[in-house]
């Protein structure tokens, strides 16, 4: 059968609260089968465990927020990305504030985290949520879409009207059956304006922003002195966004997404709109590892 997976061993880092600036730890632990991921708090006492659904998303502003009970762990859309893109399905994520670091602003850094502790399978079947039926969702003219699929493939374009992400890739593609997540979309950094990162700093906010973690523009250009990672470099994170906001829905996803000008809202709207419909989902596994979608074994193969 395919199995669920966990970490093989704890693994811990230390990094930047991107809104608090703060030092955070971050440790990610193993996890039973039928753990699901849980973020714990562990600077509150008791500690509060927060297991990622598409319920448990309190706030989608700037990034994904997880919480429960007025206790809330933020920015967790690049670890859960990375998480899916590796295929853990059961793991603790202490944290002792109320944001993941950000890191250098991509999942690559919680990819070698991952990949630091080792992947193990666990005797458990691992269930996948397919998508029977097409759900959208539309904001003016922004749009998010889940359709069938046997596999996961994911498409975004974007529109910002800006000269240096004009000149990029303004639309990907990732088939996971054919471009593994580490090489094709890991490695992708959020970017911001500095116009916007001076508004935020006023509100208190992104005061843990900088060349270190993020891709920043003024009016008209890269200012990062080493420029960008790839052409697609914006589109692909928005793209890496996406899997992290696709994740809390507590498994992997068969079926293809696709959108425009997307982001975490509406991203969110999309899983709540697709769960409340009982004839647009079902929930599956496989005996057999040939009988399932070759995007979700890529993970496997490389471990």
């Amino acid at each position: 059968m395919v199995k669920q997976r966990t970490l093989k061993s704890l693994v811990r880092t230390v990094g930047i609260g991107l809104h608090s600036g703060a030092k955070v730890e971050l440790v990610l632990r193993p996890a039973a089968p039928d753990t699901g991921i849980v973020y714990r708090r562990t600077d509150v006492e008791p500690p509060v465990d927060i297991r990622a659904t598409a319920e448990a998303v309190v706030d989608v502003r700037m990034a994904t927020t997880v919480g429960r009970d007025g206790v809330i762990v933020g920015t967790v859309e690049h670890l859960s990305s990375a998480l899916a893109g590796l295929g853990i399905d059961n793991c603790y994520v202490d944290v002792d504030a109320p944001e993941i670091p950000i890191m250098d602003g991509s999942a690559a850094s919680f990819v070698f985290l991952i990949q630091s502790a080792g992947i193990a399978e666990q005797n458990a079947p691992r269930r996948f949520l397919r998508v029977k039926k097409a759900i959208e969702v539309v904001d003016g003219d922004k749009w998010v879409k889940l359709e069938p699929h046997f596999g996961f493939k994911l498409r975004f374009s974007i529109d910002f009207n800006h000269p240096a992400i004009d000149a990029t890739a303004q639309a990907v593609e990732v088939d996971l059956a054919e471009e593994p997540f580490v090489q094709s979309v890991a490695r992708a950094r959020t970017f911001g304006f500095v116009n916007e990162v001076e508004a935020l700093r006023a509100m208190g906010l992104a005061l843990g922003g900088s060349f270190e973690n993020a891709i920043v523009m003024d009016e008209y250009r890269v200012l990062n002195t080493d420029g960008l990672r790839s052409g697609d470099e914006f589109a692909k994170h928005k793209l890496l966004d996406a899997m992290g906001d696709l994740y809390v829905v507590g498994m992997p996803i068969i079926g293809a997404y696709s959108a425009h000008k997307g982001g975490h809202a509406l991203n969110n709207r999309l899983l709540r709109e697709l769960l409340a419909d009982a004839e647009a989902f079902e929930v599956v596994s496989f005996e057999e590892p040939s009988t399932a979608p070759r995007a979700h074994l890529q993970p496997a193969l490389a471990a």
